[in-house]
Parts: C-alpha cells; sequence; structure tokens
C-alpha cells in the first residue's frame, strides 16, 4: 500500500521544507502556506517518494523528508514512473494530477549547495490539485487513472 510519509512546507523558495504534522491541499492552488503555492502554475505541489530519498541516504549523505524541497514524501509507489495526466487520490478527500515529470535543476537549490547532488531532477514529480483537502503522514496514496 502507498502513502505518505511526510508532509513539507517552506515559506521561501530554493530552500529545504520543515515536516508538519498535516496540511490543507487548496484546488487549484497547491498546499496551503507552501511558497511554491500558486494558482498560475502547473507545479503547484512536488512529491518524491522515500526510497529516492534512501537511494541518496545509500550513498553516503544525510537527507531526510524536505531536504529536496518536496512537498510530499510518499513510499511504495514508483512516482517518476507514473506518466503525466495520472490521477492520484491521497486520504479520503484530495486528488492530484500529475503534470511534470522531473525538473530543471538551477544549481542553487539548498540540497544542491550542501551536497552537490540532487535526485528531484529526475525522480520528482508536479501536481496540480483537482480537489482539496487534508493531508498528513500515513494518509492512503492511490492511483486512480493513468494518463
Amino acid at each position: 500500500m502507498a502513502k505518505i510519509i511526510a508532509v513539507c512546507t517552506s515559506k521561501e523558495k530554493g530552500t529545504k521544507k520543515e515536516i508538519v504534522v498535516e496540511g490543507i491541499l487548496k484546488e487549484d492552488y497547491g498546499l496551503d502556506g507552501d511558497a511554491h503555492a500558486d494558482c498560475s502554475t502547473h507545479r503547484q505541489v512536488s512529491l518524491l517518494a522515500a526510497e529516492s530519498i534512501n537511494k541518496m541516504r545509500s550513498l553516503g549523505y544525510d537527507v531526510c523528508s524536505g531536504d529536496f524541497a518536496e512537498n510530499l514524501t510518499t513510499q511504495g509507489l514508483e512516482l517518476a514512473a507514473l506518466p503525466v495526466g495520472t490521477r492520484i487520490s491521497i486520504g479520503k478527500e484530495a486528488l492530484l494530477e500529475i503534470t511534470q515529470i522531473g525538473k530543471e535543476c538551477h544549481g542553487g537549490c539548498a540540497i544542491y549547495q550542501q551536497i552537490g547532488k540532487c535526485i528531484m531532477p529526475r525522480e520528482g514529480i508536479f501536481a496540480r490539485v483537482i480537489r482539496g483537502g487534508f493531508v498528513r503522514a500515513e494518509d492512503q496514496v492511490m492511483v486512480e487513472k493513468n494518463g
């Protein structure tokens, strides 16, 4: 079963995110209170799999959820293998649609400055919020529709 491991937010772009107990995903906006939330972008929410973070740990890096500036850390779902257009539900309320796989690394992000390597450009995904709702660790993540 796939699930949320951590919900992370930051007030400024380009910084690591802090783990919070719960968040509110707002329809066509993103994670309430996060610097990246914006109704004018297709990258309203960022997701990264715990399995990707573990790859970096296996290389000797001391990293955890939020260090790659992801909003949601998942476990049990190969995020980067999901095509654009895939819809995933989170918990009982929220519904996201994947809009982008990976990103161009600008080299100035906090994790790149710290260790010189970042996994988000290859394995992070971005989504827009189709239906909002609360999100917290242990919420189930389910693929609703493949793109």
